[in-house]
């Protein structure tokens, strides 16, 4: 059996480095909020070349302290639009909705899964207050003229950087291409550590003292409340394991970037599609996930099982399909939902040996 996604295989090489740092942190006596999430804050903030980088709990909390932030400084309010990919998981739509905020979907490219920018106009009201863009499955979503509607129509830039922890374009990382960005730190990322976390990265020095508030009970002194806040914070074993991890993210993302190569180089199947590379841009997919798709995914679904291939669906049911949004199951959104029902994953993990990748192509090849 080929596994989906094994993490103790994948970073057995850094297994002892891990445990150090663990023993550590249990011998400092100090677990909340000390001087391992202060040292990976500044160490996040420098990768991705932001002014700022605060801990939390996860992404979703990431994303949806920078909307209650903005609400906070008077920039947003009750009924405000953003504009938000419907091709994405809940979570950045329940960063929205969690503030009283109204999502509006818009359709992604077929070929990125990422939002189409060329969409995105058609969706503006005088309500618009910000562009949430997703960083799907690993690829860069920012393009210039996200940018350029950002400027004219004096919207906010949000990136959900959960899946793409490195991946760059135009010699810039994820988490520095808007006005703030969130990312997860859940196990399975290309950045994960050993339990739930996130980060906000932001170079407004304004919001970034409003988040590190919120995230600690509203708190910048103790029993000194500015904001009813929240606890949302990144715990010092997380920070720990994180600071270790980063020392290798650039090296771990190019092999997931080899293993993608290899299987768009060889695998040859008429009734799939692959994933398209980005064009001059080396890292600008950094392959948190494989998907391909497939019109008969269930036929495929049985051959990989048969053939002892682990494979995920990222993800069956379309946002607006849920049931938690029910007032959104009238909607259409065709192209998310022919996505939704085609998309399928194969391994693409560091757990993966040479072998393993080859075998994993050809039997998806006598598919």
């Amino acid at each position: 059996m080929i596994e989906f996604l094994n993490l103790k295989k994948a970073y057995a090489d850094l297994d002892s480095e891990i445990k150090h740092c663990l023993a550590d942190v249990f011998d400092s006596g100090w677990y909340i909020l000390g001087k391992e999430v202060d040292a990976f804050e500044q160490q996040f903030s420098s990768y991705c070349g932001t002014s700022h980088a605060i801990g939390t709990a996860n992404c979703l909390d990431s994303l949806t302290l920078i909307f209650r932030a903005y609400k906070e400084m008077g920039l947003m309010e009750d009924g405000d639009e953003v504009i938000v990919p419907s091709n994405t998981y809940i979570a950045s739509i329940l960063s929205i909705t969690e503030n009283n905020l109204k999502p509006i979907f818009v359709e992604p490219d077929q070929a990125t899964f990422n939002i189409a920018p060329e969409l995105i106009e058609d969706s503006l009201t005088e309500k618009t207050k910000a562009i949430l863009i997703v960083h799907l499955y690993g690829r860069v979503s920012y393009h210039e003229e996200i940018g350029r509607l950002a400027k004219k129509y004096g919207l906010k830039i949000i990136e959900d950087c959960a899946q793409a922890h490195g991946a760059m374009q135009d010699e810039k990382v994820v988490g520095n291409f808007g006005d703030a960005a969130g990312f997860s730190f859940y196990p399975s990322k290309n950045l994960g550590g050993l339990g739930d976390g996130g980060a906000v990265t932001t170079n407004d020095d304004s919001l970034a003292e409003v988040i590190f508030a919120l995230r600690n009970y509203g708190s910048h002194q103790k029993y000194n409340n500015l904001y009813k806040g929240m606890n949302s914070r990144l715990d010092e074993i997380q920070a720990a394991v994180l600071s270790v991890k980063l020392k290798y993210l650039d090296q771990h993302n190019l092999r997931r970037i080899e293993i993608a190569d290899y299987y768009l180089n060889n695998i040859r199947n008429e009734k799939l599609l692959l994933p398209v590379k980005v064009e001059n841009e080396p890292m600008g997919h950094v392959f948190h996930l494989f998907v391909l798709r497939a019109e008969d995914r269930l036929s495929l679904k049985n051959h990989l099982n048969s053939n002892g291939i682990g494979f995920d669906i990222h993800y069956p049911i379309a946002p607006h399909m849920q049931v938690a949004f029910t007032e959104m199951n009238k909607a259409s959104f065709p192209v998310s939902e022919k996505l939704h029902d085609t998309v399928l994953s194969i391994p693409c993990g560091l757990h993966l040996a040479d072998a393993e990748v080859e075998k994993v192509a050809q039997i998806i090849n006598g598919f």
